[in-house]
């Protein structure tokens, strides 16, 4: 396969001895300086000096593949290093290239440092291990745009930038958001699926909206590093331009994407592919991001080929997709275009992480209908009381579940809008219809002197109640957190108190006053979060004092000098006519009288029956809790029996497989013993063979 082929970098890196143009996705705002800058490096590479250092040398590299039909002439000076004349090289200089879209050299042929061959070599199975190579050594830093030091970026970062997601789902999640910001666009589902890669034989994930797709520049914006138009709009999600990097590269090792645009104000119709392959850009030991990407026009009712240099290189790039995709020909390539209609994106990843024992880290077997997180995230005694309380489900199942955490993603779905996972479509759920005796409490941010504030007016209404199965003591609790209409923290608990304080309470509000991380898993540690956080804090404490006994728990008192400040709304209807008062005073003998009935203070006057009706009630709410308590104790003892015949298990494992290796190491010394007596006896015969030689000599 010829090996020098033109593709898409980020950011690109202008080696000296290479004359292919090179410009940079991110910023290219004078395009005088990059005509100039090449221009001298074209003078360069055809003037070379005799041991002078070297950049990277693409023409060199790829006249070591094996595979390369290019001759080179080396040229020895002695004590010096040698110079590699490529072929053509005193022809006259070709005339400039398009310098409207990047494009590198070779990105099939083997980095000229690195050993590897053009094939899947060198890959890791593992994402938190894929990360520990160390690539080709580092080439001169050459002074490029008009003498300005410039950074690379090395493929590497596409692992290290990954592992901002500690959490697989969300990586998802991410995906999910740029979907749903095409519905602006007329976007009416997202479909996430898993393929099968007829190719290599393994499974792979499909994203695929009907949007309005990407144009060839959007799409090398997407795949740029760093950029991102939704910065500069209200209602989306995306802000930093790293999101589709950062999630795709976190699922799998690879990625494709397909997208078509249909045309507007006059233009034509276009469809992409682009291709970001860390197995690729690995095995081959590249020191440069590099994309390979195709565009095809509508013209006249026919898909056409946009040619940006010459039909050669647009060649070489199919090439290379296809030697990295799942797809073994342009055909398969565009049959995939043929399963969207006018519009729309399509994202398939694939070579999938895998685990520590060989298994997919995604779990597409527990569930036709669902993809599910294996190892720690998944707690089967959490499956079964799912199954048990409906009502916390989608607490006990978030963490390991796509379908229940997308269930929840979002506060508000746009109508007509369907989440399709597995050929089954994701039903919108609404954590307040979980909750009984809920109220409702406005918060308005406080802002610190260090605080930049967007909106002064910005508030946020916290929903928050009992779970309907907090009877039963289940341990659930914490604030589903929205911050424009996304979920950023999934039942964030934020009172761990040493005992049953708090349990059951659970809450929703959306706070579009704080900034997400680039994760979108948290927010970022600000005055106004830590002042959020305080408050409700405090909101679930009062709210548990003043509540936790119409569950079955002892009543509480809460400690003087606290209340809900700042409360606009009055409580929602309550099924069982509670409405909490005196809840604005600050003064304890105030909040106490009024929140709690007469028949429970113990020293105003009440009657003998009702102290006796009231020890009775007391008696059997700590029979319940007791019960509560002893059903605790023995799902505790169970799971340190089910601990211990792990233990014994992995006792057993290991006690026969210190067996086995001892067994291997007696025998393997046997033979060593064995052939060191023979390579012994050998010896002695070549020494009478050499002695009796040795006689018949002499006589």
């Amino acid at each position: 396969m010829d090996n020098e082929v033109k593709q898409e970098t980020i950011p690109p890196y202008i080696p000296r001895d290479d004359t292919v143009t090179l410009i940079d996705l991110c910023s290219s705002d004078d395009d005088s300086d990059v005509e100039e800058h090449v221009a001298e490096r074209r003078y360069n590479s055809v003037n070379p000096v005799v041991g002078a250092k070297r950049g990277r040398d693409t023409t060199s590299s790829a006249a070591l593949d094996k595979n390369n039909a290019k001759k080179t002439t080396t040229t020895m000076v002695e004590g010096e290093l040698a110079v590699v004349l490529p072929e053509g090289f005193d022809q006259s200089i070709p005339p400039p290239v398009n310098l409207t879209h990047a494009f590198t050299a070779d990105p099939c042929s083997n980095n000229v440092f690195s050993n590897m061959p053009s094939g899947r070599v060198g890959s890791c199975k593992q994402f938190w291990k894929a990360g520990d190579y160390e690539g080709a050594p580092g080439g001169n830093w050459d002074l490029s745009s008009g003498g300005f030091d410039h950074v690379r970026v090395h493929p590497k970062f596409l692992h290290s930038n990954a592992t901002s997601h500690k959490w697989a789902l969300g990586a998802f999640a991410e995906l999910l958001d740029n979907a749903l910001d095409e519905v602006a666009s007329g976007a009416t589902y997202v479909n996430v699926d898993m393929l099968e890669n007829k190719k290599e034989g393994n499974r792979m994930l499909l994203i695929e909206d009907n949007g309005g797709g990407m144009d060839p520049e959007k799409m090398r914006q997407c795949m740029s590093l760093g950029y991102s138009a939704k910065s500069k709009l209200a209602n989306t999600i995306g802000q930093y331009g790293n999101g589709f990097k950062t999630s795709t590269m976190r699922l799998g090792a690879d990625v494709i994407v397909f997208s078509r645009c249909p045309g507007k104000d006059g233009k034509s119709s276009t469809q992409s592919i682009g291709l970001l392959s860390y197995t690729f850009l690995r095995s081959t030991g590249k020191e440069d991001i590099v994309v390979p990407m195709l565009d095809y026009e509508k013209r006249d009712h026919e898909w056409s080929k946009i040619v940006r240099s010459s039909l050669s290189d647009w060649d070489k790039n199919v090439k290379t997709i296809i030697q990295w995709s799942p797809f073994s020909s342009e055909e398969d390539l565009l049959r995939q275009f043929g399963l969207m209609k006018d519009c729309g994106t399509r994202i398939i990843i694939y070579n999938l992480w895998e685990d520590d024992h060989g298994l997919l880290e995604l779990d597409f077997d527990a569930d036709p209908h669902d993809i599910q997180l294996r190892g720690v995230n998944r707690d089967e005694k959490n499956i079964k009381m799912a199954a048990q309380f409906p009502n916390s489900r989608h607490f006990l199942t978030f963490k390991h579940s796509l379908r229940s955490y997308v269930s929840i993603l979002y506060l508000r779905i746009p109508p007509a809008f369907r989440i399709i996972l597995r050929g089954k479509d994701v039903e919108h759920h609404n954590i307040v219809n979980d909750m009984m005796q809920t109220e409702q409490i406005t918060y308005r941010p406080q802002y610190g002197a260090d605080s930049y504030v967007k909106d002064s007016n910005m508030s946020a209404v916290v929903v928050l109640g009992f779970v309907k199965d907090a009877k039963h003591h289940v341990d659930v609790q914490g604030f589903n957190v929205y911050h424009k209409n996304r979920l950023i923290k999934p039942f964030w608990r934020i009172w761990n108190a040493a005992g049953s304080d708090g349990r059951g309470v659970i809450g929703v509000l959306e706070a579009n006053f704080v900034e997400p991380a680039h994760d979108k898993q948290g927010f970022e540690r600000t005055t106004v979060l830590s002042r959020l956080e305080t408050r409700l804090v405090q909101m679930q404490k009062i709210y548990w004092s003043t509540n936790c006994h119409k569950i079955g728990y002892a009543p509480r008192r809460y400690k003087p000098g606290n209340g809900y400040s700042h409360r606009d709304t009055s409580p929602e209807n309550d099924p069982e006519g509670f409405a909490p008062s005196g809840a604005k005073t600050r003064a304890s003998d105030k909040f106490h009288s009024s929140s709690y009935p007469s028949h429970h203070r113990g020293d105003n006057g009440v009657s003998g029956k009702d102290s006796s009706m009231y020890l009775q009630e007391e008696l059997r709410r700590e029979k319940e809790r007791s019960k509560a308590l002893e059903d605790e104790v023995n799902l505790a003892r169970e799971k340190i029996e089910e601990m211990s015949k792990e233990q014994e298990n992995l006792v057993e494992i290991f006690t026969e497989e210190r067996d086995r290796r001892d067994g291997e190491e007696e025998s393997l010394r046997r033979k060593l013993e064995e052939a060191s007596n023979t390579i012994e006896e050998l010896l002695n015969k070549i020494r009478k063979l050499e002695d009796s030689k040795g006689s018949s000599w002499r006589r």
